[in-house]
């Protein structure tokens, strides 16, 4: 139960909307990578000039409260207030001013001033150290600046002290709005080549898919019963070679249609032909008045040779469609090749003595193999039976059995009529006869060449002819000695191999 996997079926997908969806994916994903790219380092851009302006302003700031002495006056310098004050409103933010005691002795926005501020980047001031903090989480940032003591000369900037810590604190909302907009303007462009990129693909999709609509419509009419339909599509390769494929599959179904329904007339003509002979034969007795018996007794013995040949065409047609049947079953076994043809021979050798035909059997070694012994022996029997009916007096029929370590062999040539070159190619078509006429005389019905390419089908074999006209003919068969069923061919070689 659990070892069983559980397989997903999912429903078929329309091929148009595959490739729209495709180039969407193609065409906008890099558009939308591009602006995340482009967004962040816009925002990283944005955050940098700010940090490197209230670095510069807290510089500027620092310096000139060192040059005023600022620190260190009793009076503040009312325009370094006011040049503070406008600085933290430029950068909607807020400056703190320390001295040496932690105390703040200017705020801008007037409300810490005489308070202690003692934090860890004030800590950091007084030891000289300038710095910036960023806090994303609050949207501000931190910039702390020492303030030294006022000196004379050059000479004594090595003695200077860090006499306060100027505190620059600034918001970096407008920034994010700033880059807000710039993200909404990114969207809105997004949007419209989204909509560009979804009316193209429409376009593109449906220039792309209208040869297969085309060749829909085409197998459509093929479907509906138009077998003169042809079907012509070679905008792409793979149309083209379906278009091919789809011509010739259609060739075999009107070939295919044409045979049936040559066979229907050729099977109603050949049933019929024996019936009208009896009809007539019948009427004609029935007919005459005090009808002697001799003349009865041949009256009724062709009526007995019209049956016997109605029946055989009856055994022959439902022998071909046994064999037509994909599921027939071939009753195989290890059958003794030689014994097999001596057998058929003997059975025959009456009917070639009644034409003075002689019959030979030429056996190179002893051969056995997998076959259904009825069925192979039926066509073999059809072969050297048509020897001899298409023989003529006194001529002769030639049977060989030979084998290699793969196949079996077997050659029936004769000396008789032949075959014209032109119709060679249709000998193993059902109904068909070289000469009609002397295939009713001797009883041939036009199946039995059919039936006998068809036992050797049955038994992965092939058959080939050699004739020439006036000269004689010869059949060639040649079967597997093992037989090995299609489905498993590739396990035997795995299991050969694994060995």
């Amino acid at each position: 139960m659990f070892g069983k996997r559980i397989q997903l079926k999912l429903p078929p997908i329309r091929l148009r909307v595959l490739i729209m969806v495709l180039i969407l994916l193609v065409g906008f994903v890099p558009v939308i990578l591009k602006g995340a790219v482009l967004s962040n380092i816009y925002r990283q851009t944005l955050l940098d000039g700010r940090k490197n302006e209230i670095q510069n302003q807290s510089l500027i700031l620092s310096a000139r409260l060192t040059r005023s002495g600022y620190l260190r006056s009793a009076e503040r310098d009312a325009s370094l207030n006011a040049e503070m004050d406008a600085t933290a409103s430029a950068y909607n933010g807020r400056i703190l001013l320390i001295d040496q005691n932690y105390r703040v002795i200017r705020d801008s926005f007037q409300l810490a001033e005489g308070r202690y501020h003692v934090a860890p980047e004030v800590i950091r001031g007084f030891r000289g150290e300038n710095g910036l903090t960023y806090n994303a989480e609050q949207r501000y940032m931190i910039q702390t600046t020492p303030v030294y003591s006022r000196t004379l000369g050059e000479e004594e900037n090595s003695s200077r002290t860090v006499e306060g810590v100027l505190l620059f604190l600034a918001s970096t909302e407008a920034l994010r709005a700033q880059l807000r907009n710039a993200r909404n303007s990114q969207v809105i462009m997004d949007s419209v080549f989204f909509l560009l990129l979804l009316s193209l693909s429409i376009v593109v999709s449906g220039l792309i898919m209208r040869p297969f609509i085309e060749l829909r419509t085409s197998v459509g009419q093929v479907s509906n019963g138009d077998l003169n339909q042809s079907i012509s599509q070679n905008t792409y390769l793979i149309t083209k070679q379906l278009s091919d494929e789809l011509n010739t599959t259609i060739r075999r179904l009107r070939d295919a249609d044409q045979s049936r329904d040559e066979f229907v007339a050729n099977v109603s003509h050949e049933l019929k032909t024996p019936i009208t002979s009896i009809r007539v034969l019948a009427d004609s007795l029935m007919s005459m008045d005090d009808v002697p018996v001799e003349l009865y007794k041949e009256f009724m013995n062709d009526i007995s040779k019209e049956i016997d040949r109605e029946a055989k065409i009856i055994d022959d047609l439902l022998n071909l469609v046994k064999m037509d049947r994909s599921g027939v079953v071939l009753n195989r076994t290890s059958v003794d090749m030689n014994a097999m043809l001596e057998q058929i021979l003997k059975r025959l050798r009456p009917q070639a003595k009644l034409r003075n035909i002689e019959m030979t059997l030429e056996t190179v070694r002893d051969v056995k193999a997998d076959v259904d012994e009825v069925k192979f022996s039926l066509a073999i029997t059809n072969l050297v039976e048509n020897a001899i009916k298409y023989n003529v007096d006194g001529g002769w029929v030639h049977v060989s059995l030979d084998a290699d370590h793969q196949f079996c062999y077997i050659k029936v040539e004769d000396n008789g009529i032949g075959i014209p070159e032109d119709q060679q190619d249709n000998v193993f078509e059902r109904f068909y006869r070289v000469d009609k006429a002397r295939s009713r005389e001797t009883g041939g019905t036009g199946l039995g060449l059919a039936i006998t390419r068809n036992i050797i089908l049955l038994h992965q074999g092939i058959i080939r002819l050699t004739s020439k006209e006036g000269e004689g003919s010869s059949f060639l068969v040649r079967i597997p000695l093992v037989y090995i069923e299609k489905g498993s061919a590739a396990d035997l070689t795995a299991a050969e191999t694994t060995e």
